[in-house]
This record gives structure tokens, sequence and C-alpha cells, in this order.
């Protein structure tokens, strides 16, 4: 039997950030601390944020989120959030502010170290409606960290671990692609990728769900065909909008699951935090698609098809060609040398990617030797 819950409250408009306050005020919100990085800080974003609250000068502000969020900068976040007596959180950013921003809303409100949510170690029991409400405002169109039960996090050991729960969904996430019209093109491009490769992925895993898929295939469609346009033309308003819708559905979707993509790359991002997510997800797609094609349920549903389908190509078409193809024309690394892996960092890579709570739920349980190859194909 397939359970299916559907998700949270979304302002989606070019203008919602001016609807802060209210949103504040409706989960009765009165001291909140936001949470950010010094990047959305410097671009004035944050600023912009403030000054829809009525009360910005006792807004807690902590702007110091890694790109890859770690537990030693929740603990700093979330001694700020204790000392100053807030009751809710703001994250202000990509997929790192709000996903730190998540885990100071569990660890404020539950006792123990992070590890304990972790879903690897048996954490998702263990987080309760109790949770602190957070408000998502994302400046970027990549993870959908703002409809999203997941937040990924670098423990003190170096994992990098999800801790899942529907009590950790933004209580409101308040999309406004005007924030992402000044991203820059590879950071447009990079979390693009993660958007499409969130979609596909997503509709790739073999759970039921069949509203999931339905959003990630209209998700792919806009993504794939506005991601270029976005990317070389920041200022497209249409091109902005849909690439925030397509990020917002892809995690919609992937409550459904994703897979090896993620698996992989969330073991190569806990190695090197430096190395961005999204380009990661790009790297590996082309060799998850053309590993997964051979599944019985791929091949029953037709989803290589269908995948082809929503991204304007003929049915017969190599869809993993043509995601290499995109890559290219978007200006990413032609490959994972190119980001600094080597041969010798597959072991570690391998049986971290094993222990990932994404490598259960890909359409093929893929071996040590199978994720050897995408990795030799990723190159």
């Amino acid at each position: 039997m397939a359970v299916i819950n559907y998700i949270t409250q979304i302002q989606f408009e070019y203008g919602a950030v001016k609807l802060l306050q209210a949103e504040c005020d409706r989960l009765a919100v009165a001291r909140p601390m936001l949470v950010t990085d010094a990047g959305v800080r410097a671009a004035g974003l944050v600023d912009k944020v403030l000054a829809q609250l009525k009360n910005a000068s006792a807004v807690g502000v902590f702007d110091q989120t890694p790109p890859n969020p770690t537990e030693a900068a929740m603990r700093v976040a979330l001694q700020l959030y204790r000392d100053g007596k807030f009751d809710g959180l703001i994250a202000v950013g990509g997929g790192s502010a709000m996903d730190l921003a998540k885990a100071v809303a569990v660890c404020a409100t539950h006792d123990g170290p992070l590890k304990n949510f972790a879903v690897v170690e048996g954490g998702v029991a263990r987080i309760t409606a109790a949770t602190a409400t957070v408000i998502a405002i994302p400046t970027t169109a990549g993870t959908g960290s703002e409809v999203g039960r997941g937040s990924m996090m670098i423990l003190d050991d170096g994992r990098k671990v999800g801790i899942l729960s529907p009590f950790i969904v933004p209580k409101s996430a308040i999309c406004d692609p005007e924030l992402t019209l000044g991203l820059p093109a590879l950071l447009t491009a990079a979390t693009g990728m993660d958007a499409i490769t969130h979609c596909m992925e997503t509709f790739m895993s073999p759970a039921l769900n069949f509203p999931a898929e339905g959003i990630a295939l209209d998700g792919l469609w806009r993504g794939w065909a506005h991601i270029e346009r976005a990317t070389k033309h920041g200022d497209d308003k249409e091109a902005r909008l849909h690439m925030m819708s397509a990020s917002t559905q892809g995690a919609m979707a992937f409550q459904k699951g994703l897979g090896a993509v993620h698996s992989l790359s969330h073991a190569i991002g806990g190695m090197n935090p430096k190395l961005h997510h999204g380009t990661l997800n790009a790297m590996f797609l082309p060799a998850v698609i053309n590993f997964n094609a051979s599944a019985e349920s791929m091949k029953q549903a037709n989803k290589l098809e269908r995948i082809a389908h929503a991204m304007g190509l003929s049915a017969q078409s190599d869809v993993s060609s043509a995601v290499k193809a995109m890559n290219q024309r978007l200006g990413l690394p032609s490959g994972l040398a190119e980001m600094g892996v080597t041969e010798a960092m597959y072991p570690a890579i391998i049986q971290s990617a094993m222990q990932d709570h994404c490598h259960k739920t890909n359409v093929r349980i893929a071996t040590e030797a199978d994720y050897a190859q995408i990795l030799r194909e990723s190159m």
C-alpha cells in the first residue's frame, strides 16, 4: 500500500517576499532567527528580507552557513538561537542555509547530538512535532529544500547524512523568483541541473507515488526547456520563474525517493565539502541513467521514453547523451576528474555510497562493482 502526503503551504510569485510578515503572524513566529550565508548577505538579499518585517532589529542573523552545512556550524547557530530565545527560523539562501536551519530546528527542541537524528542512525522516529517552525525563502533554483522533508548535514565524523522527517518540512515556503535574478551563470547552471536531476531520478525510483511522478515530469519539462535561457540570460524573468518551479517541483517529487546519483554525490560531498552538490549530480546523472535503463520497472513503464518526451526529445533519443551535451553547453565540468576526483578515492566513495539513505531507493540496487563502473564512466 502506498501512503502519499503533500506537503506544505507555498507562496509562489514575483514579489512573494512581501508576504513574510503575514506568514510569521500566521505561524505565530514573533522572534525569528534568520539563517543564511555570507554571499547571500553580501548580495543584499538579507536586507531585502528583513525589510519585510515589522521588528527587523530584533531578528537574530546567522550568516556563516558553509557551502555544505556542517554539524560544527549548526552548533554555533543553535547557541545563537538559544541565547536569543527565538521562537522560529527564517532560512534565506540555497539548500545549505535551509538544511542548516532545519537541523537547528530539530536540535533546539530535542535532546542529543545531531547524529541521533540521521536516517542511518535510526533517527526518523526521534524527530517529533516539537521541531521549531521554519519559514524557507530560496534564493537559488536547485535543491527545493523549501518543501523538502530532508536536511543534508556533514557530521563531525565526516559523514554526510540525511536528517529526514515530515516534521522538518518548512511550514511556509516563500518562492520569489526575483531573488534569483542576480544568481551568477555557473551557479544557475549547477543548481538548475540539481533540480533536473531531482525530477529525473525520483521519476526513475520504483516506489509507488504517481502524483510525484507527474510533478517530476512537469518539473523536468520546465527545467530542461529553460535552464539554458536562465544561465545565459540571467535577467530573463520567465526562465527564472520556470527554473524556480522546477526546483520546488523536484523536491515535492523526491518525497518518493532518489537513487544512485545522490548516494554518490553525498559520498563525495562529505569527503570534499567544497564541491558543489548540483554539479556532482550533473556529472553522475548520465552514467546512472545508463545503469538504470535495464531495470524491468523502467522498461515496463516506458520511463526513459517518457523522460525523453518531457525533454522535448524523440522517444528513442539517448537521454544520457543529451544530459552530457547539456552539461557542456552550460559550461559545467567535463567530468569528475576536472573536479579533483581520483581513482584512489573510489573505495571510500563507494563505501559511503553503499551506506547512504538514497542507495536503497534506486531502481536498481548497485553493487560495489556497479558504483565503480559509474564512477569510471563519470570521470
